[in-house]
């Protein structure tokens, strides 16, 4: 699972062409998650046996640091001081710019385009403004229960973690598969696990935007080819520095604005990939509920995997 070849821009144009489902849906703004029919919710459950509920959303992160330039906002606006009579009541503020690499959060497909499309070809600068977005926002999606996918390469390889800039192409999709034992089909949500996050409690924080292991562009192709609904990962599935040229987040282009596919970015995974191992399997449910959020280009989340 080495070497992170060169791809072009020509190249890459025409990995977006192939995978594009534009036109594929109605309504086109919840894209691949039209796939999850009440059928997948069926088949999720039926993978419930133990029980076991595994959140994979990161603690809200307030402190600064080389992989979260902008901290997350917590404070009290009600100390119980305020009210004439019992019972006191505590209140608080919350708020992030959570597109970045600290919080969990979920890319609705408002949030990517590519030569100055959003999905299903429209136009950005009309489908997006001040006030928000009028196409492709996260109140569009609603919730999400499907058959989720952990591609736990560590386990695979017996390490702790990829090292940041690790290429994981398609081959290693398909023998992750195979080692594991499980099958990315469609209308799932495929989860990559690197080990960021156990790297990170083990070495310290690092710049994630400029080094991080992530897919290369030809995995995309494969998950296309499986009709997924969805995809993420303890980063965000890009592989960077990105291996084609003018394209920093090729992954995102591909997945979003392409393929109508939203992204979860940075789950927590150290304690699913425990739970798989102890279950000694890696297919789940899993349930998305981002914030109804008219006009929002995506949502911070704690996704759930139940075993």
């Amino acid at each position: 699972m080495s070497g992170s070849p060169a791809v072009s821009r020509q190249e890459f144009d025409a990995i977006f062409a192939a995978v594009r489902t534009w036109g594929s849906w109605s309504p086109a703004d919840r894209g691949a998650w039209n796939r999850v029919t009440p059928e997948h919710v069926r088949r999720a459950t039926a993978l419930v046996r133990s029980g076991t509920a595994v959140p994979l959303g990161l603690p809200w992160d307030t402190r600064a640091g080389p992989d979260n330039d902008r901290p997350a906002l917590h404070h009290m606006t009600d100390l119980g001081d305020v009210e004439p009579a019992e019972p006191a009541t505590y209140k608080d503020f919350i708020a992030a710019d959570f597109h970045g690499k600290a919080v969990s959060h979920l890319d609705a497909l408002a949030h990517v385009a590519y030569r100055g499309r959003l999905y299903d070809g429209r136009t950005a600068r009309e489908a997006v403004g001040a006030s928000g977005a009028r196409f492709g926002s996260v109140a569009a999606l609603g919730p999400l229960v499907t058959k989720g996918v952990l591609l736990d390469l560590p386990a695979v390889l017996g390490v702790g973690w990829l090292e940041p800039g690790h290429p994981v192409h398609a081959r290693d999709v398909a023998a992750t598969e195979r080692a594991l034992g499980v099958t990315v089909d469609d209308g799932c949500a495929v989860l990559l696990r690197s080990g960021r996050f156990r790297r990170r409690r083990e070495l310290g924080p690092w710049d994630v935007g400029a080094a991080s292991a992530g897919l290369h562009v030809d995995a995309v192709p494969l998950l296309a080819e499986r009709a997924i609904a969805l995809l993420g990962g303890d980063g965000d599935s890009d592989l960077r520095p990105s291996p084609v040229e003018g394209v920093h987040s090729p992954v995102h282009a591909l997945a979003v604005a392409a393929m109508g596919v939203p992204l979860l970015d940075n789950l927590d995974l150290e304690a699913l990939s425990a739970a798989c191992a102890g279950a000694g399997r890696y297919e789940f449910m899993i349930v998305v509920s981002p914030l109804n959020v008219p006009g929002g280009t995506g949502s911070p989340v704690n996704p759930v995997a139940i075993l």
